[in-house]
């Protein structure tokens, strides 16, 4: 069956999880390190622990970890900060903000397509706005003001599949994106589901975000997500953060759907977020570098070339050299190969010939499996001249 029979990325990563190697979906399939196998050791204690609480102390306990290590200090003042099972979950209510008031929505293109699903079947299909125009600080502003024709932007930081981030340069991209949803009055979502992945990285400082949304005036939607983060079997959370003036609104449709998530989830993720505290994030991002270093060293003379984003985030963005190889021919040949990437094409979601030149693949494995999958990809691919 070919890449395009498949209607979304979703569908190709659940097909993934049934191929032997599958370097597909983002989600963390990584080992525990030492740290994290003693956090496991303790799940049972961690439940009972749960049982003796309320449920407002573990939320306020995990809200607390995650904008600390995240050096988002203004964010938890702010008490307005709602918590869901997946970002998905978070994104639906963003959607659901944007169709109940009938705004419409620009998207920055590439991202990844669920994004794009999500908003088109709550009745809010989006525009695309190319992340080429955001690249240049100097001119976001007037990029933004010649494309942009609708009542909300979305964006996406660091870009998934990019890397791309508007944080570099002390931030003046986003100091930028801000004055013009301030001055043409825009309504900003922002989905941070990659933002862990900007923690310790020499490129990019990243400010506390809420400080700089809060003084701007500009009425905003934030997302983050641990999901992409820590080795936790999918048990993760999202954290949904409206601006003052959305924010009732938002909770009242938040709370149509869902009560409140799992004491027990929030309780042991809370220990993950402190031993990243602890140990400066590397037994996360120790794993990406690792493979990051595997891909780069095995495909150097490859077909497919890794490209470097302003962010090292858990999935590689590589560009396909031979023109008249396609996303779609590389798919096919390494899932023969029992080996799932994406192709590019569904990531360029309003033009899937752009994506066409590029296939991504997901780092968060274990290093070992991780290098026999990259040597398949390359033993594969050989035939095909650089």
């Amino acid at each position: 069956m070919s890449a395009m029979e498949l209607v979304d990325l979703t569908q190709h990563e659940i097909r993934a999880l049934r191929t032997r190697y599958n370097l597909a979906d983002a989600h963390t399939h990584q080992r525990q390190s030492n740290s994290q196998e003693k956090i496991v050791s303790r799940l049972p204690a961690l439940w009972y622990e749960s049982e003796e609480r309320q449920q407002a102390y573990f939320e306020r306990q995990f809200t607390e970890a995650f904008f600390r290590l995240h050096g988002q200090t203004t964010a938890l003042g702010l008490d307005r900060t709602l918590l869901s099972y997946s970002a998905s979950v978070s994104t639906m209510v963003a959607a659901m903000y944007l169709r109940r008031h009938d705004l419409t929505v620009s998207l920055v293109e590439p991202c990844f397509d669920n994004l794009v699903d999500l908003l088109r079947h709550l009745g809010t299909p989006p525009a695309a706005l190319p992340e080429e125009a955001l690249a240049d600080p100097e001119t976001v502003y007037t990029e933004l003001a010649r494309l942009v024709r609708t009542d909300a932007l979305y964006l996406v930081d660091p870009n998934n599949p990019t890397g791309f981030t508007l944080f570099t340069d002390g931030g003046r991209g986003f100091a930028e994106v801000l004055r013009f949803c301030r001055e043409h009055r825009k309504l900003l979502v922002l989905d941070f589901c990659f933002a862990s992945f900007a923690l310790n990285n020499g490129l990019v400082q990243r400010p506390d975000v809420y400080r700089a949304l809060e003084e701007s005036g500009v009425s905003y939607l934030a997302i983050e997500d641990t999901g992409k983060t820590w080795p936790v079997q999918d048990a993760k959370r999202a954290l949904l953060t409206a601006s003052s003036d959305l924010y009732e609104e938002v909770y009242n449709l938040h709370t149509s759907v869902l009560l409140n998530v799992s004491p027990f989830v929030l309780n042991f993720l809370t220990h993950y977020v402190e031993d990243s505290i602890a140990d400066s994030f590397a037994s996360v991002r120790e794993v990406i570098d690792t493979n990051r270093a595997t891909l780069r060293r095995t495909l150097a003379d490859s077909p497919l070339e890794l490209l470097d984003g302003r962010v090292d985030t858990s999935v590689a963005w590589l560009r396909i050299r031979p023109a008249q190889l396609t996303a779609d021919d590389v798919h096919s040949e390494l899932l023969a190969a029992e080996v799932y990437v994406l192709p590019g094409t569904y990531f360029y979601w309003d033009n899937p010939g752009r994506g066409e030149r590029y296939v991504r693949i997901a780092l968060a494995r274990p290093p070992e499996q991780f290098a026999a999958a990259v040597r398949v990809i390359h033993d594969t691919l050989a035939a095909h001249e650089r």
